[in-house]
């Protein structure tokens, strides 16, 4: 039987063990938990099923496990510098800091005529048909890219060294373009292959908060799958189907999930073609949109990080046989999390 709401299973996550606030003793530190005894055996299970089923079932598919600090060039060419940002706006009146596109402002057809969606929204904050979700006062800032990848430095004099700025990463699929030379040269693999990656990333939100659903900290669960050009639509679509059907195996029911087509203007600067799995965790809200959330990412990448990241060496990351490869990746975002959540929403 599904719980009513997710403040039953917040409940239920502290009192049984699952979950702790983080240095409680200390007043804890927003958005951020500890796995107990029971929490920490439940992400194994999910970890250990992911990677039975995405790995050992298979026969196209290696592991790895790369580094949480890269070298900084690998987010500079990969774009995450310039481009892994949220829109980040301040009310004048009550001080809260607020992602734009997570107003609740939605653009008209004919707004997004011409226009990216974010432009629209910022066109409607300028013009104060945008509220503050918390005080109600449509006195807000014009939106501004806020990077959230967390700095850090390497070395004895780090602070005083502009060369030893480095990034906890964001995400895990960079550790794996990168290393794909590496894969393919020592598995001896030829395409079409996958690679699955398990790990911590972390990301500076801007309004992080609502139990485990955004936090700064979490386990990605990520797999990228290289083919040929040409062959990347029909894979992308047999990987999509191939996770649904895999949520189902686990006991999740069908009829609380659906897949949602990313819009052009919500595409990442990498994608195709984007199709997330969505969950219903919120069954109690009046609006049916806001009753899901995603579940998992799936992204037809193309061939733009190895093209990147091969324009930027001496020597390119594949051999000729491979040039021009199409990356898919089938398991991009906080899956970790997510899936977490959906373990304690199917009990």
């Amino acid at each position: 039987m599904s719980a009513p709401n997710i403040e039953t299973i917040v409940s239920l996550a502290k009192r049984r063990g699952f979950v702790f606030p983080s240095s409680e003793i200390y007043g804890g530190l927003g958005s951020a938990w500890d796995y107990g005894p029971l929490g920490v055996e439940l992400c194994n299970n999910v970890k250990q099923a992911w990677w039975r089923w995405m790995v050992y079932e298979r026969d196209d598919m290696e592991g790895l496990d790369s580094s949480i600090i890269l070298n900084r060039l690998v987010w500079k060419y990969s774009g995450h510098e310039d481009t892994f940002s949220d829109p980040l706006v301040d009310c004048r009146d009550c001080n809260s800091r607020l992602r734009a596109d997570k107003l609740g402002y939605l653009p008209s057809d004919e707004e997004l005529r011409g226009q990216l969606a974010g432009d629209a929204v910022a066109k409607a904050i300028r013009e104060r048909r945008v509220g503050c979700p918390n005080c109600g006062a449509k006195n807000l800032t014009e939106p501004r890219p806020f990077n959230l990848m967390f700095r850090t430095h390497v070395g004895a004099a780090a602070e005083d060294d502009p060369s030893s700025l480095v990034y906890l990463r964001p995400e895990t699929a960079q550790g794996i373009f990168i290393n794909f030379a590496n894969v393919l040269t020592t598995s001896r693999r030829k395409l079409p292959f996958g690679v699955a990656q398990i790990g911590k990333s972390f990301r500076n939100e801007v309004t992080p908060g609502n139990f485990i659903f955004r936090t700064r900290e979490f386990e990605q669960m990520e797999m990228e799958y290289f083919v040929r050009p040409g062959e990347d639509e029909q894979l992308h679509q047999e990987w999509i189907d191939s996770c649904f059907n895999w949520f189902t195996s686990l006991g999740i029911s069908a009829s609380n999930m659906r897949l949602y087509e990313q819009p052009k203007q919500e595409l990442a600067h990498y994608a195709k073609r984007t199709v997330d799995i969505q969950y219903r965790f919120f069954p109690e809200r009046e609006e049916e949109d806001r009753q899901w959330d995603e579940l998992m990412g799936i992204a037809n990448r193309t061939d733009f990080d190895l093209r990147t990241h091969s324009k930027k060496q001496s020597s390119a990351l594949y051999s000729r046989r491979c040039a021009r490869s199409t990356t898919i990746p089938a398991a991009s975002g906080s899956c970790m999390r997510d899936r977490m959540r959906s373990a304690h929403r199917s009990v």
